[in-house]
């Protein structure tokens, strides 16, 4: 007899989620663990069923306190932070969770079942912290392409007047005609910079079957060329990755910027000939974008040694104009969170001196 014929028909549900789950007794004896709680902990659901749950709690005497309020009906449910040790081994470190115990029917026989949910605390802040970013790129896109479109419309007029002035005083005074030239040159610069703001909600998507690899060689090839000493682009594929649907030239530009900025951020490094960007993609399962849910992604990680994002602007980088480098624009990571989110994706970062990673999911069918 499998496993999986072992799973009770009542419990199949509870096997699709995500996060760990258990149905135990009041006295906490495991009745039922789904398959996250399986791969959470590195056991086998026969070893779990029939052992008791609070035995695998730092604070055992806590979670048994628990489990026998809520099932005497004292409270319906309850909420608190513990530690679980996980593993066979009592060396390894144990696993932060958020623990909701709440109430269920009891079992055919009238005994009480308490259903216990553990959340692990990192992956829930960084749910969070996705969502909340997701939310402050949305209002910041709305902003600025409002605001474009204001500063766009005067612009116009400023270079028109400016120009019908070059050519009053073209005969006049040349110092008066070289501060035309200037006006006309920065309402120019304006212009493109707002162009570049506008650009991705310009264009309607060109969608395609797209192949995450093609893709990387593609924008490898690019940045070799324009820095062709003392950088090493470093592969590190899934092959097994299958193609989705894209626009792929939007998707190598969003690459394109990314792996840039690493490279233009390795300056150093590169004058000591050993400056490294790692392309390295993975499949990841049940993943959470934003508020959606989806059974399949993919993970492209864009590793780099360089000297990391700078603390003050690390929560900020995905906003437009703010940059770490001087002179950059700060619109690329700007332009490459949309292209991401267009395609129901996400990009966020972690950063240290010395390691930088810029992880892009995109959902797959």
């Amino acid at each position: 007899m499998t496993e999986a014929s072992l799973l009770p028909a009542e419990f199949a549900g509870l096997d699709l989620l995500a996060t760990m789950v258990v149905v135990v007794g009041a006295d906490g004896e495991c009745l039922f663990a789904n398959a996250a709680f399986e791969n959470g902990m590195r056991l086998s659901r026969r070893t779990v069923q029939k052992a008791q749950l609070p035995d695998w709690f730092d604070d055992a005497q806590r979670l048994r306190e628990t489990l026998a309020g809520v099932a005497a009906n004292h409270y319906s449910s309850s909420r608190f932070d513990a530690l679980l040790r996980r593993g066979t081994w009592a060396h390894e470190d144990g696993l932060p969770v958020h623990v909701i115990v709440s109430q269920m029917d009891a079992a055919e026989d009238g005994a009480p079942r308490v259903l216990v949910e553990l959340i692990e605390i990192a992956q829930q802040a960084r749910q969070d912290r996705d969502e909340r970013s997701l939310d402050q790129v949305q209002a910041t896109k709305e902003l600025t392409r409002n605001l474009a479109h204001e500063i766009k419309n005067p612009l116009g007029g400023i270079r028109g007047a400016a120009q019908l002035l070059a050519l009053e005083l073209q005969d006049g005074n040349p110092e008066l005609t070289e501060y035309t030239q200037v006006i006309v040159h920065e309402v120019d610069r304006l212009q493109s910079l707002v162009d570049r703001l506008l650009a991705p909600h310009r264009k309607a998507p060109v969608v395609g079957d797209v192949n995450i690899h093609e893709i990387c060689e593609r924008v490898r090839a690019l940045v070799l060329v324009e820095h062709p000493r003392g950088l090493r682009i470093q592969r590190d594929y899934d092959t097994s990755l299958p193609d989705f649907r894209g626009d792929r030239e939007q998707l190598i530009q969003m690459v394109l910027n990314i792996v840039q900025n690493a490279a233009q951020s390795l300056a150093a490094r590169m004058a000591a000939g050993d400056a490294q960007i790692v392309l390295r993609t993975r499949v990841a399962r049940q993943v959470t974008i934003g508020k959606q849910r989806w059974r399949l992604a993919l993970e492209l990680h864009i590793e780099d040694n360089g000297p990391g994002v700078p603390v003050e602007i690390r929560d900020r980088i995905f906003f437009p104009l703010v940059s770490g480098r001087e002179g950059g624009s700060g619109l690329g990571l700007t332009l490459a969170q949309t292209i991401a989110q267009q395609h129901q994706g996400m990009i966020d970062c972690e950063s240290e001196p010395g390691l930088t990673n810029f992880r892009i999911t995109l959902p797959l069918p």
